[in-house]
């Protein structure tokens, strides 16, 4: 799903770092029964390849979109030189955005110090320091509250979980021959349905086709695939939720076809449902559902809101195969219950597999979901256990229009299916959003996880959100679907 900045070649070490002490901001959990919810403090860990990647003294491995060549000659010299730094709390708000707040965590859009300037970011909620915290979700529910205020079209706050290892991938990369000593700690292990190559560091394996340091970017060999559960993709103007099953357990990292990659058109080959299935208000043809407030929209953008999650399962039984994903919103101390429907041939206001199907068969696309399992499989991964994601980015690649605009482009916007929200075809250009945008932010809090029930209700904290103005270049004007 995500596309992230650089790709270092190697990761038979992926060393500590020296310098900084690692800070993990502080969040908190409420885990929740018919008896009530229980505050738990968690934190979050910055993800590996958005450190500062060195020799172990003050001499970079990577800089200015290239290798530095006498520490990195090849791949598995510069996995030995090179260490993944930790950031303090104040690099953590100051260099890369991430700022603890009362009831959650704030992730701005750039940050610039001396040393450059940072895009977005995303972090892994832990359970102790060292591992990740792993959430079983079937015949349960998970529900937070976000702020979009400050997310322009282009932009995507995503929340979602991932089937990543604990650990960070530190045992896998013993079995593979590798060492893995900074871990979950570090940030290291991620994959996601998309199977990204870009990945600086894959379970102690290599990550490049050649050793071409003047190749920008670098090309990976290999990408990471697990299954993945969006629960919230989303900027001020739409939003989707969105699983992604895979024919795969756990990490799986893929060579060739099972990549399922787009440059050898092979996306329905690879190993992971990359569509997936998405409840997209908009594009299902209710375009009051969601938006910012100039419009009369049934949830306002512009006002903080709680998103209600439900995994049901046949029987509502723990080990009952997962057979719908229901949705909920409130606001302002009203339930908000999902939009239904509205496209010709497609009835439900949730995700079943007949709805999936049913979706795919009226928009003309590939069923990859059902073929790779559909939701029995997508819960499958939930009972394995998989670890929550928070993120901020733009897209480089499609820049968001699948998520807001029209897309693909090759199709006319009167084709059903194609129009997924309101936004312009240039509005999610990176920088576009990057020069006008610098002060976009999220805010993820009340993070909450329980039985079926009783993680929501009316709650102070969903008051309107600060609406304090932006400068005029960097403003929502509420007429300009940017």
């Amino acid at each position: 799903m995500l596309s992230i900045a650089v790709l270092v070649g190697c990761v038979v070490a992926q060393q500590p770092g020296v310098h900084e002490e690692e800070y993990h901001p502080q969040m908190p959990l409420w885990t929740c029964s018919s008896s009530g919810c229980i505050k738990q403090m968690k934190s979050v860990a910055l993800d590996a390849n958005w450190r500062w990647l060195h020799n172990g003294q003050y001499t970079n491995c990577y800089k200015d979109g290239d290798f530095n060549q006498e520490l990195c000659p090849d791949p598995v010299s510069c996995a030995r030189n090179c260490h993944l730094e930790g950031a303090s709390q104040e690099q953590y708000g100051s260099t890369y955005g991430i700022k603890e707040t009362e009831d959650g965590i704030k992730i701005d859009f750039v940050t610039t110090t001396k040393y450059g300037s940072n895009f977005g970011s995303r972090v892994y909620m832990m359970d102790t320091p060292d591992r990740y915290r792993i959430f079983k979700l079937k015949n349960r529910e998970f529900t937070l509250t976000v702020d979009m205020f400050y997310m322009p079209c282009g932009l995507n706050g995503a929340v979602y979980f991932v089937e990543m290892d604990a650990d960070g991938g530190q045992a896998a990369a013993e079995k593979t021959g590798g060492a893995n000593r900074a871990g979950a700690k570090y940030g290291t292990g991620y994959c996601d349905a998309q199977c990204p190559h870009d990945l600086k560091f894959m379970e102690g394996k290599a990550n490049v086709i050649g050793w071409n340091a003047s190749h920008d970017p670098p090309i990976g060999k290999h990408g990471a695939c697990c299954a993945e559960m969006d629960i919230w993709e989303a900027n001020s103007r739409a939003t989707a939720y969105t699983p992604h099953p895979c024919s795969i357990t756990g990490t799986y990292i893929c060579e060739g076809i099972d990549c399922g990659d787009n440059s050898k058109d092979e996306r329905y080959q690879g190993v992971c449902d990359k569509d997936g299935c998405d409840f997209n208000s908009w594009r299902l043809g209710d375009q009051k559902f969601y938006g910012r407030g100039a419009r009369d929209f049934k949830v306002d953008s512009r006002k903080k809101v709680t998103v209600v999650t439900q995994f049901i399962t046949e029987g509502n039984r723990d080990d009952g195969d997962l057979i719908d994903i229901r949705r909920f919103y409130v606001q302002d101390g009203k339930v908000i219950p999902n939009s239904n429907v509205s496209i010709a041939g497609v009835r439900g206001d949730s995700i079943t597999d007949k709805v999936c199907s049913d979706m795919k068969e009226a928009f003309g696309d590939v069923d990859d979901f059902n073929l790779k399992g559909g939701l029995k499989t997508m819960g499958e991964a939930l009972d394995r256990g998989m670890v929550l994601v928070m993120s901020l980015w733009d897209d480089a690649e499609a820049n968001m229009l699948w998520l807001d605009a029209d897309y693909p482009t090759s199709r006319s916007p009167t084709v059903p299916g194609v129009n997924r929200g309101p936004c312009n075809q240039d509005t999610g250009r990176p920088s576009f959003l990057r020069a006008k945008f610098p002060d976009a932010r999220v805010k993820y809090s009340n993070i909450k996880v329980g039985a079926i029930g009783t993680t929501f209700g009316t709650d102070a904290s969903m008051a309107a959100s600060d609406d304090g103005k932006w400068a005029d270049n960097r403003r929502l004007n509420e007429d300009v679907l940017v």
